[in-house]
């Protein structure tokens, strides 16, 4: 697509955020990226709902019959994404600090009853170490300099998708969160993308294995290669479904 087009595109796409954001409307561009987002990000993360299950419960606030249990802890997590999600755009015009990173985090995990029973930091970094898989990631003590330096360092960057994909495998090894790192960390991919007149990148549940095989490369020899292919993809992939709305 020509950058006039995309240019075209990323105009409609702020203005009809904002105004269905305002009147909560359903039936657009905003809803079908709010469930878009919250069903892929929380099933990357395991979580059980389906797109079907995450509609109603963003249009609803109901979730339909079904014979087996919902996890509670899906539910919470879902409506959380969905309140972060509104955080974002509330805050477009504000630049990235540590402060409204926390702020997306609280708006996930403030009402995950699990998280609050196990004593974990809700809207502030990790009191825990933590790991991803095999990784170590940053401990506690160090996460608030490491996080400083990566925002000094992410501000002095042209915004494009190099810089995103180094500061989105960067933020997701220092891990400063108990949980919900890769879900505050893809909200902020999407609105850097937005934010900087960038086609926002959606990473899709049915590329989870690619997404991590992505991070595997950062973590492994701090290549972004495959990371960036991945949000080219994907970018395209957001663009197409929403033409539907044009």
């Amino acid at each position: 697509m020509s950058n006039d087009r995309n240019k075209e595109f990323l105009n409609f796409l702020m203005e009809r955020l904002k105004i269905e954001r305002e009147k909560f409307d359903r039936t657009g561009v905003y809803a079908y990226t709010q469930r878009l987002l919250a069903y892929n990000s929380n099933k990357i993360e395991g979580s059980t709902l389906t797109e079907e299950q995450t509609a109603s419960l963003f249009d609803n606030g109901t979730l339909p019959k079904s014979d087996d249990y919902y996890r509670a802890k899906d539910v919470e997590e879902m409506n959380g994404h969905f309140l972060m999600f509104n955080k974002m755009l509330d805050t477009l015009d504000e630049p990235l600090t540590q402060e409204l990173i926390k702020q997306f985090h609280y708006e996930l995990k403030s009402g995950v009853f699990e998280d609050r029973a196990n004593g974990y930091a809700i809207g502030d970094y990790k009191k825990r170490p933590n790991m991803i898989g095999m990784y170590q990631t940053v401990k506690p003590e160090n996460v608030e300099e490491e996080i400083t330096i990566l925002l000094r360092w992410y501000l002095e960057q042209e915004v494009n998708l190099n810089s995103l994909a180094k500061f989105h495998a960067r933020y997701e090894s220092i891990h400063p969160f108990q949980d919900g790192n890769g879900r505050t960390g893809r909200l902020i991919l999407f609105r850097e993308c937005l934010k900087n007149g960038i086609v926002p990148v959606v990473i899709e549940d049915a590329n989870r294995n690619e997404y991590l095989e992505a991070l595997k490369e950062y973590q492994e020899e701090k290549g972004i290669d495959k990371l960036i292919a991945l949000f080219e993809k994907e970018q395209q992939f957001y663009l197409e479904k929403c033409q539907y709305f044009m």
